[in-house]
């Protein structure tokens, strides 16, 4: 069995086999296809909101909604809206509409969550959106609380003197709305299938959404047609858009139905409409027959593929999905979704991506329990967590090629990719966008019967839970992980989740329970005679020591790691041991020892091809130079170090080393470098999620005295 190494104390360096990982920041057939909160970053204006769909005559209500804006402008408090009518009657778009031309008021951003009422998994927890709109705000993900209470203040702190907008779409109920909303003037519109009253003490004002008259669902059809058919056949329209009960949803699939077949009458789609909408009466979604009897009608007309295609994408967990997964359920999946959007089944999500409508999600939901064999849709939904395993893994490959280690365990068939990106950054973002999804698929791995996906999942996430400090999910998965890794008795997968989980819980403060895990660990490569496995783990162990303030207790650790990894074969392993005892050294100002253990360590881990690890080796031996007073030798380490962070994209690693060179440009008389200097770092520790962090404060408070 194989765990993750450690390095340094500052930074938790970890890897499985030859990787290298850190806290704060890493540094370190298959086919691919295309209670004081604080000071929200400067700089971040987020601008979420979902494309906009067509809308026709919605002009009272957008009256409605602008009169309470205004009035409550004028008495300086915020503005909310309740929008609420059936499903498909277009809350979202009057919602989108009525925000979108606020724009030029509200400057500072557009906030956008999907609460979930409808959602298979159940509504979103208002905790979950808050750290989304924190981050989205400028917040680094470690200064995001962990309690309900803690965000919501932080998020109001945050939102007050901002100019910003914000919708909240399919909300639950008005407890799940309420810490979501903004501080100041700002604006929020909440859509709802129920009316919320009990938002009525927070101000809201209340619209309710109706059905189209009939003319303006007829010029709604019209729209969708885009041809004569409508002024040709008036009185066919009409008895359409009637049957359609005037909700737009309805009214545009049945539209993209007649616009497929232009020589088909509208009276055509009447009669069938007719039939359809009696037969399928007591099969109705949430009491919308009408929506129920115009998607029967528009998935019975879809080419078997693509109808083929739309269930399983039923069986989806998340809220949008990219054109790789129709590919990887149904192999040449780029026509089928075309025909699905052909068929206002799908909407566009932007960025190559699609997402249903609730309504239709739990339409597709349904046809594929009642449409697809038992068989086929867990074979279906094994493809869907394979394609994400596959493409998780991808983009870990990208941000750490060190990392991995263990198999990952697809099933029978090709498996496809989705496009990650080119490099560490753009498989970070892609990472973190599909985040909910990944969870989700992780969460049902177990009880869907593929618990190692659940693990190896976990493990993919790592870089992405190193870099941008996601601490819950980082927790929620590996615990997920652990469970199904001891269900499954494979202890190489239990060790894992326990090391990479403990060092989740030593970034987030919880240092006693990540030494449990880190023993824990221990044992379990101590009871099956893994000597390396267990060697591994006295770098962990000491890491946690030295954080609860034991030094020479973790000294001792890392002795005896430096010695029996070598012993073990991991030579490299040895050397991260060298760089922590360099690290306790420096701490306890002993220069003499930093030099021996930190350019030790750079030897080796030259050697090994390990240039991250072996320029971490210089900062420290910059350091040591510093110590000494030896100026030159330390710019000359600290520089070497740089130009290989730097091309590694390891912004904690680049903000550390910069804060010595900053101090060394100081003691040579050069301020103006040295404030050059200490303000880079700060922007890498922003960009790293460590602006709290001990070091970032040290840098600000250097900057203060060379700017005073």
């Amino acid at each position: 069995m194989r765990s993750h190494e450690f390095g340094s104390n500052n930074e938790l360096s970890g890897t499985v086999h030859g990787a290298s990982i850190q806290a704060g920041v890493v540094h370190g057939g298959i086919r691919i296809v295309s209670e004081t909160p604080a000071a929200p970053a400067a700089g971040r204006t987020p601008w979420q909101f979902p494309p906009s769909v067509r809308m026709v005559d919605r002009s009272e209500e957008l009256a409605v909604l602008e009169r309470h804006r205004a009035r409550a402008g004028r008495e300086e408090r915020p503005a909310l809206a309740v929008v609420s009518g059936l499903g498909g009657v277009g809350k979202t778009a009057l919602a989108l509409r009525w925000l979108r031309t606020l724009r030029p008021h509200f400057p500072d951003g557009q906030l956008y969550a999907d609460l979930g009422a409808q959602s298979a998994d159940g509504p979103a927890s208002p905790a979950e959106v808050l750290g989304r709109f924190l981050r989205a705000l400028g917040v680094p993900a470690p200064e995001i609380p962990a309690t309900l209470a803690e965000r919501t203040a932080l998020y109001r702190s945050s939102t007050e003197g901002r100019r910003l907008v914000v919708l909240l779409d399919d909300a639950a109920t008005a407890a799940q709305v309420r810490p979501l909303l903004p501080a100041g003037g700002n604006v929020t519109a909440v859509t709802s299938r129920r009316r919320l009253p009990g938002l009525a003490v927070d101000g809201c004002v209340s619209v309710q959404v109706q059905p189209l008259g009939v003319e303006a669902a007829v010029e709604l059809l019209a729209d969708t047609l885009s041809d004569d058919r409508v002024s040709a056949q008036p009185d066919a329209a009409r008895t359409l858009v009637e049957l359609c009960a005037g909700l737009p949803l309805a009214v545009r699939v049945a539209g993209a139905r007649l616009a497929a077949r232009p020589e088909r009458r509208i009276t055509t789609m009447v009669r069938a409409l007719a039939e359809e909408r009696d037969r399928l009466e007591a099969l109705a979604i949430d009491g919308d027959h009408d929506v129920r009897a115009a998607l029967d009608l528009s998935y019975r007309a879809l080419p078997p593929e693509a109808a083929r295609l739309y269930r399983l994408l039923g069986l989806h967990p998340g809220p949008e999905f990219g054109s790789a997964l129709a590919d990887a359920l149904c192999g040449d999946g780029e026509p089928l979704l075309e025909a699905l959007h052909d068929a206002s089944l799908l909407l566009d999500a932007g960025d190559g991506r699609h997402r249903f409508h609730d309504l239709v999600r739990l339409h597709a939901a349904a046809r594929a329990e009642e449409d697809e064999p038992p068989p086929e849709r867990a074979r279906a939904l094994r493809r869907i967590a394979d394609h994400y395993l596959a493409s998780a893994t991808r983009a870990e490959e990208l941000i750490d090629p060190q990392h991995r280690t263990l198999a990952r365990d697809f099933g029978a068939g090709p498996v496809v990719v989705a496009e990650v990106g080119e490099d560490a950054e753009t498989a970070l973002d892609w990472l973190e966008r599909e985040l909910p999804t990944l969870m989700a698929v992780l969460h049902r791995a177990r009880p869907a019967g593929f618990p190692s996906i659940a693990w190896q999942l976990a493990d993919a996430l790592w870089p992405l839970f190193l870099r941008r400090k996601f601490y819950d999910d980082w927790r929620a998965a590996h615990d997920e992980g652990l469970l199904a890794a001891r269900e499954s008795g494979d202890t190489v997968a239990e060790c894992r989740m326990l090391t990479s989980g403990g060092v989740g819980r030593l970034g987030a403060g919880d240092h006693e329970r990540a030494l449990e895990m880190f023993e824990r660990a221990a044992r379990l490569f101590a009871d099956s005679d893994d000597r390396l496995g267990q060697a591994r783990t006295l770098n962990y162990r000491g890491l946690a020591l030295q954080r609860l303030g034991q030094l020479d207790a973790a000294a001792d650790l890392f002795r005896r790691a430096a010695a029996e990894l070598p012993e073990q074969g991991d030579r490299r392993a040895g050397a991260l041991a060298r760089l922590n005892l360099a690290d306790v050294a420096l701490a306890t100002g002993d220069a003499g020892a930093a030099f021996r253990h930190a350019g030790a360590a750079r030897t080796v881990l030259d050697g090994e091809g390990d240039p991250y690890n072996a320029a971490r080796a210089a900062t420290l031996l910059g350091r040591a130079s510093l110590t000494v007073g030896e100026l030159d030798e330390a710019a000359r380490q600290l520089s070497y170090a740089l130009r290989i962070l730097r091309r590694m994209a390891a912004g904690y690693e680049v903000a550390r080393a910069l804060g010595v060179l900053a101090e060394v440009a100081e003691r040579r008389g050069d301020r103006r470098a040295a404030r050059d200097h200490c303000r880079e770092a700060l922007e890498h520790y922003t960009t790293a999620g460590r602006s709290g962090s001990e070091e970032a404060e040290s840098a600000r408070r250097r900057l203060r005295e060379l700017e005073g």
